[in-house]
């Protein structure tokens, strides 16, 4: 199975993008797959309900054909480790071949991405920044891993 965050922004060489890093490395060769990073950016200053509409073409033009979706959102449900780790190796041994993480910019997701998402995941009430989120769900996609392999990392 191909991991893929599909994200708003850029970012440069620093402490978000080296935790990210960290735990994408780690699941290379784990029982979930390989996990990529796609950063999209429009680059216009558009009023913000344009904007958010044109981040959401940029990242549906950017899900893998046949993928599952999971669109990160405050407001989505929010899965412990266990439960998360539980819904990907039900994919994963249903035979998805790609699951797509989407992050949106400062202004979240579009509503239409959350409609078409086949799951909206929150990591907490609180807010986080996009660019943290993306560390955040790398580690808790290497913990997944490392549940369905009975790795000791997870000790839940």
């Amino acid at each position: 199975m191909r991991l893929s965050v599909l994200s708003i922004g850029r970012w440069k060489a620093g402490p978000y993008r080296e935790l990210f890093d960290l735990y994408a490395g780690r699941l290379d060769n784990g029982p979930l797959g390989p996990l990529a990073l796609t950063e999209l950016e429009e680059k216009r200053q558009l009023p913000p309900v344009e904007l958010k509409a044109r981040e959401a073409e940029l990242l549906t033009a950017a899900i893998g054909k046949g993928a599952k979706v999971v669109a990160l959102d405050e407001g989505g449900r929010a899965l412990d480790s266990a439960g998360f780790a539980k819904m990907l190796g039900d994919w994963r041994d249903s035979g998805c071949r790609e699951v797509a993480f989407l992050i949106g910019g400062a202004a979240g997701l579009a509503p239409s991405l959350k409609s078409q998402a086949d799951r909206i995941v929150s990591l907490g009430p609180m807010t986080w920044p996009h660019l943290l989120v993306r560390g955040m769900l790398a580690e808790q996609l290497y913990r997944a891993a490392s549940i369905l392999a009975g790795h000791p990392y997870h000790r839940g």
